[in-house]
């Protein structure tokens, strides 16, 4: 009955507390932009656009030196530290946690909700553990229960996070303890949903199977994996090669010149369009809700800076997950396809490949095949699209990895140093 208890209360403190961080974020946001930044910063000094993230990674950088449990970490790098005697997570250190990603997000950097929300959960999991005085081969799994939580909450969909929490470390208690995860989810979600907005496609077209589609499926297939490829080229090899060799003789310099660095591209990203800076959720929404015709220019211009904007986030050590970003460049990845599609007359609905392309860029780069299927049914309910996001899924899965070795984390110069130790 104490774990039952112990598990209710993860789902309630959780759904609350990832709840308060969303608004929180929403609220400073319109804070530093005196309104809401995609009609306020037009208005606003070209200087401040700069000023702003320059300062906010500033300070996120030197809260994070203060703390490193701050930091984005992987939930299942959590449960094994603490699991391993080598972390202990203070109620000081969530706190940080939770201003330093709202710090990050606000000021415009191309990072997502998610990771924050699942720490969170992870968090307030670790300590109703200790609280309840339960036994020590249950943290990780209750920990994986206040991840689930975190990410059902933040993504206002039950079922998705407890996916997540299956596939980062929860499989080998499933049999056994998933009935936890189930009322943690549903109970996170059930509070976020009277105050957060949900990513839903409002144009599904249900059990209506159209195997037309299929064709143009297998087309997507090259596609997003270039862009796939372009990603990955960038961070592991272009900002990995930057952060270990070029910055080899300089390292204690290095947190200031990325913040510069970070600084910069988020401040250009906001004057040539705001849509290119945060976490990218409200163009996920946009592209696979609206039945009209972007520009294609504009549509790859956003593009281009969210792919850079996203990977130099993450070396400027700004507090923030990649599920939500790389689904924003899934999204403008698939739309932007059927843009090219219809310009050369072959007839082709731009949110139709938007909503598969958001599932299938974070599902491949982040290693979460199911995950992405089941967000891919979660937020659709069209089988046109959870098909193609399961075939597409495979082949681009296989594709990338021809190249690349692909890992759920990223790996920084501090974190190989932080690995090794």
């Amino acid at each position: 009955m104490r774990l039952a208890f112990a598990t209710i209360i993860v789902g309630i403190i959780s759904g609350f507390l990832v709840t308060i961080y969303e608004l929180l974020i929403i609220f400073t946001t319109h804070l530093f932009f005196a309104g809401d930044p995609y009609k306020t910063v037009s208005t606003l000094p070209i200087w401040y656009l700069y000023a702003l993230p320059t300062v906010a990674i500033f300070i996120v950088n030197y809260l994070t030196s203060r703390d490193k449990n701050i930091r984005e970490y992987g939930v299942s790098e959590i449960a094994n530290s603490i699991m391993q005697n080598k972390m202990t997570i203070k109620l000081k250190t969530l706190f940080f946690k939770i201003i330093s990603s709202t710090l990050s997000l606000s000021s415009g950097y191309m990072v997502g909700t998610e990771g924050p929300s699942a720490s969170i959960g992870a968090m307030v999991a670790y300590h109703i553990h200790k609280w309840f005085k339960l036994p020590g081969f249950l943290i990780k799994m209750l920990i994986s229960v206040g991840a689930s939580s975190g990410i059902a909450a933040i993504f206002v969909s039950p079922i998705t996070g407890i996916s997540f929490a299956i596939e980062q470390i929860a499989y080998q208690f499933l049999k056994r303890y998933i009935s936890y995860l189930i009322v943690a989810s549903v109970i996170a979600f059930s509070i976020s949903v009277n105050f957060l907005e949900p990513i839903i496609f409002k144009y599904s077209h249900g059990k209506d199977i159209n195997l037309k589609l299929l064709l143009y499926d297998f087309v997507f297939i090259p596609y997003i994996t270039l862009f796939i490829y372009i990603y990955l080229f960038l961070k592991k090899r272009v900002l990995h090669f930057i952060d270990l060799e070029v910055f080899k003789n300089i390292a204690k310099y290095r947190n200031l010149i990325f913040s510069i660095i970070g600084g910069a591209v988020v401040g250009t990203s906001l004057l040539i369009e705001p849509h290119a800076a945060f976490s990218g959720k409200d163009v996920v929404i946009y592209l696979i809700n609206h039945n009209n015709h972007i520009p294609l220019l504009l549509i790859f211009a956003i593009l281009i800076l969210r792919i850079i904007g996203t990977t130099v986030s993450i070396y400027s050590n700004a507090v923030g997950g990649l599920f939500l970003p790389l689904m924003s460049i899934g999204a403008l990845v698939g739309y932007s396809f059927a843009e090219i599609l219809n310009y050369f007359h072959f007839t082709s609905e731009g949110f139709y490949f938007a909503a598969i392309g958001a599932s299938v860029f974070m599902g491949v780069i982040m290693k979460l095949p199911l995950t992405a299927l089941i967000l891919s049914l979660e937020t659709t309910f069209d089988y046109n699209v959870i098909v193609a996001t399961g075939i597409i899924l495979f082949f681009v899965d296989r594709l990338s990895g021809i190249f690349f070795d692909i890992q759920r984390k990223y790996i920084t110069k501090e974190d190989k140093i932080e690995k090794s130790e």
